[in-house]
């Protein structure tokens, strides 16, 4: 037995012991001043559970937000295009004169590879590796 249902219990016992003392008449309002008390303690006990499942769905809505937001900008975009393009004609000449067609060729797999990265870094859906889909919040409530 806990702590409130030893409380209840001592409620209890202290009606029956004032109805016994005061007698029949006062049954009626002794009943409803118990079933009040006990209301409170219903009320009581549904208000902290619910105040505290919205902590938790709060806790988890603050989670879920904290999950870095894309930078994909159009200034970004913009500017890494320009820096590989001015990148791409010191390197393209490094790898052509050190070997030929292969360095070339080496050269320009590296900038493709250095630009296929950052366009699926700044956008996951761009060659159908979609991620895990989120389920919407009114998905996430248990009853």
């Amino acid at each position: 037995m806990d702590g409130h249902d030893a409380d209840l219990k001592k409620e209890l016992d202290a009606t029956l012991h004032a109805r016994r003392e005061l007698g029949e008449e006062y049954e009626s309002a002794l009943v409803d001043s118990f079933l009040e008390k006990v209301d409170q303690r219903i009320d009581g006990a549904v208000d902290r559970r619910v105040r505290r499942q919205l902590a938790e769905h709060q806790m988890t809505k603050a989670r879920d937000s904290r999950s870095p937001a894309p930078t994909d900008s159009w200034g970004e975009r913009f500017g890494f295009g320009i820096v590989s393009l001015v990148l791409a004609i010191p390197l393209s000449a490094i790898g052509g004169g050190v070997a030929d067609l292969a360095g070339l060729l080496v050269a320009w797999a590296g900038i493709v590879g250095v630009n296929v990265f950052q366009a699926t870094r700044v956008n996951p859906d761009l060659f159908g590796a979609r991620g895990r889909k989120r389920p919407k919040d009114e998905d996430r409530w248990e009853d």
